[in-house]
């Protein structure tokens, strides 16, 4: 069974960082890309970063292009978000998830975490 388990949220204040994790297990074949999404309240869900299954390639949205880094670790199937210079308006519950193609749209994605509650506020 596939499960992806989301950690390293919490409070932060405007300006400071958080490193998120995504734990995957359960694939079987080929590696699956994962990517980071993030709903805030009164939006819609919103692509982050996500990182290809071969040759590690990543992509961010604009929002966070310089901001966030998105990694995998030496577990193929760990990837972590690194999040400096945080805004307010990072501010939502964060979804990693795993899929075939290396995408920030959701349908794309197979697999979801329950997310983990990002608050940027001081």
């Amino acid at each position: 069974q596939v499960q992806l388990v989301e950690s390293g949220g919490g409070l932060v204040q405007p300006g400071g960082s958080l490193r998120l994790s995504c734990a995957a297990s359960g694939f079987t074949g080929s590696y699956y890309a994962i990517g980071w999404f993030r709903q805030a309240p009164g939006k819609g869900r919103e692509g982050v970063s996500c990182i290809s299954s071969d040759d590690n390639s990543a992509y961010y949205s604009d929002s966070v292009k310089g901001r966030f880094t998105i990694s995998r670790g030496k577990d193929k199937n760990t990837v972590y978000l690194q999040m400096n210079s945080l805004k307010p308006e990072d501010t939502a519950v964060y979804y990693c998830a795993a899929g075939r193609s290396t995408v920030l749209s959701g349908s794309a994605y197979d697999y979801w975490g329950q997310g983990t509650q990002v608050t940027v506020s001081s």
